[in-house]
């Protein structure tokens, strides 16, 4: 049963990989506006456990559901549009598209959903302007230090005004100043607008910064306020 008021709710997950557990019977829950940390040691499945939520990876059993949408339910193609509007995505290495200035990595969302490109760039120098990087708007990622690239990777995941963020390792390959100025900038915007943010993490500084802790471990989950 889907938690009463949450967004994104899942049950009984299981999945595997061959012989290998990866998740074995994991409950999860999130509410607008809130940002939960998903913490566990490597080969946990908090990365698998955030793949089936968004749909990236169907479940091997169990249900996932995006408020009247089971996500298990869905055709590929209807789970791939639901990623390019609702929800928003921000990795490790921030992944942004070496061959675009920064300026149309963060409209590139916009443009494939059919934003016209003027508009699609100017939404898009307003996230940058937000997340403090919009001198480098006609930078190319390789020009721009590794900080001011996971900004630009925030503005991304921003643009579409996602209901759900996924944030795997955001800071994983940052030092503890940008982490901590990549962190504050992302969790203050999603909750201006009222996204909810999973956060994978292995680091308890960086879960800080959530409204809630989980942790998985074994392919289960453990809440750490006591409550799915």
């Amino acid at each position: 049963m889907t938690p009463e008021g949450s967004l994104l709710a899942a049950e009984a997950l299981c999945k595997a990989y061959g012989p290998t557990p990866a998740l074995d019977g994991a409950d999860f829950s999130i509410h607008p506006g809130e940002v939960v940390a998903v913490l566990g040691p490597s080969g946990s499945g908090k990365s698998t456990l955030l793949h089936c939520l968004a749909g990236i990876v169907r479940p091997d059993s169990g249900t996932v559901r995006y408020g009247p949408h089971a996500l298990t339910d869905l055709s590929d193609a209807q789970r791939s549009a639901l990623r390019r509007t609702d929800f928003g995505f921000v990795f490790q290495f921030g992944q942004l598209v070496p061959e675009l200035t920064c300026l149309e990595n963060v409209a590139l969302p916009l443009r494939l959903n059919g934003t016209k490109r003027k508009e699609a760039e100017r939404r898009a120098h307003d996230w940058l302007a937000q997340l403090e990087v919009e001198g480098v708007g006609k930078q190319r990622p390789g020009e721009i230090s590794g900080g001011q690239g996971q900004r630009v990777a925030v503005a991304r995941a921003l643009a579409t005004t996602p209901r759900v963020i996924f944030a795997d390792e955001p800071t994983g390959a940052l030092d503890s100043l940008n982490g901590e100025r990549v962190l504050t900038l992302l969790t203050n915007a999603a909750r201006d607008t009222n996204a909810a943010v999973v956060l994978v993490t292995h680091e308890a500084r960086v879960a800080a910064y959530s409204d809630r802790e989980i942790v998985v471990r074994d392919g289960r989950v453990k809440d750490m306020a006591g409550r799915i």
